[in-house]
């Protein structure tokens, strides 16, 4: 990838991601609701997602190979879940039905493209540590391996402890957030959080962040505690205000956000999410990586939706040659 934004596609990862699937309302509204108050809504939409799938449908548009786990259940939205995978190309092989409802989520955007969400993990939650230790060979054959937390942490450190002792680097995105276990953040080679996130790691581990810090002086004393506690890299993103990437050792790597018209934030840390994994897993240094990922994010908030926003090849070179 240079500077002018041309890219190069030789190498196809392969991901491997703990995943979630969740059925996504979405109202498109005015302003966000306030406490006891019913808005009406410009427009409403339902698509198959969950941070999970979106991470995968992310990557495989990137050209990565995905395979994974998804959980549903056995009523009547999970019907979406089968025609969702095979339209993204990813393998009907990553569901796994379990009695009880299918995830569900409801989201708000705003006419700013701000949003607010609410998810019910409903089957993700089901995903235990015996269906990730019957994955175990197709864990120790990815590239790098992606959870969130739409699953459990039981199938998280599951998941970690088997890709770490085959030696494939890990990833997290601990949204929705909670604080990760100290086997989940030992484990945990990469994590990504935004800024809502940081704050609260910043809480848990008792050191202060400003809020709506958007600079490096003001994240790298929480990036640091992070990563005496595991990771090897630490990313931030910040809307608007880019992300910033911490190393142990290194300066703190800025990336801007690219300049577009936000229509809609649902998805976009996500989208992040899944081009930095393909960058990283394709060898791509740091800074490609990261430029490739704000790409993805990018190019899903023009658009209202997720699912089919989430860009392929050929929008991300558009958007990198300034043609899109």
């Amino acid at each position: 990838m240079s500077v002018e934004g041309s890219i190069e596609w030789a190498a196809d990862p392969a991901l491997f991601v703990l995943g979630s699937f969740v059925v996504a309302c979405s109202a498109t509204v005015e302003r966000l609701p306030r406490a006891g108050e019913s808005l009406r809504a410009q427009a409403f939409l339902v698509e198959p997602g969950g941070k999970g799938l979106n991470l995968a449908v992310g990557a495989r548009r990137l050209g990565a190979t995905v395979d994974g786990l998804l959980a549903i259940g056995d009523d009547v939205l999970a019907a979406l879940a089968a025609p969702a995978l095979a339209r993204a190309g990813l393998p009907a092989g990553m569901l796994h039905r379990v009695p009880g409802p299918t995830g569900a989520g409801i989201g708000f955007t705003d006419a700013a493209g701000e949003n607010c969400l609410a998810v019910h993990p409903g089957a993700n939650a089901r995903l235990g540590p015996a269906e990730v230790r019957a994955a175990a060979d197709r864990i120790g054959r990815a590239a790098l391996v992606l959870a969130q937390f739409e699953a459990g942490d039981d199938a998280v450190a599951e998941t970690f402890r088997i890709a770490r002792a085959a030696g494939v680097p890990t990833l997290l995105n601990p949204s929705p957030f909670r604080l990760p276990s100290p086997e989940i953040l030992g484990g945990t080679g990469i994590l990504v959080v935004n800024a809502v996130e940081a704050t609260a790691f910043g809480t848990a581990l008792d050191v202060p962040v400003p809020e709506g810090a958007a600079e490096p002086g003001h994240l790298d004393v929480l990036a640091e505690a992070l990563l005496a506690r595991g990771p090897d890299l630490v990313v931030v993103t910040l809307g608007a205000g880019g992300a910033l990437a911490f190393r142990t050792g290194h300066p703190a790597l800025a990336q801007p956000a690219f300049a577009v018209n936000a229509v809609d934030t649902l998805g976009a840390g996500d989208a992040f999410t899944a081009g930095l994994a393909v960058g990283l897993a394709a060898g791509r240094p740091l800074p490609e990586s990261l430029r490739l990922a704000a790409a993805c994010g990018a190019c899903v908030v023009r658009r209202k939706g997720v699912f089919d926003a989430l860009p392929d090849r050929a929008a991300i070179a558009a958007l990198l040659a300034g043609t899109a």
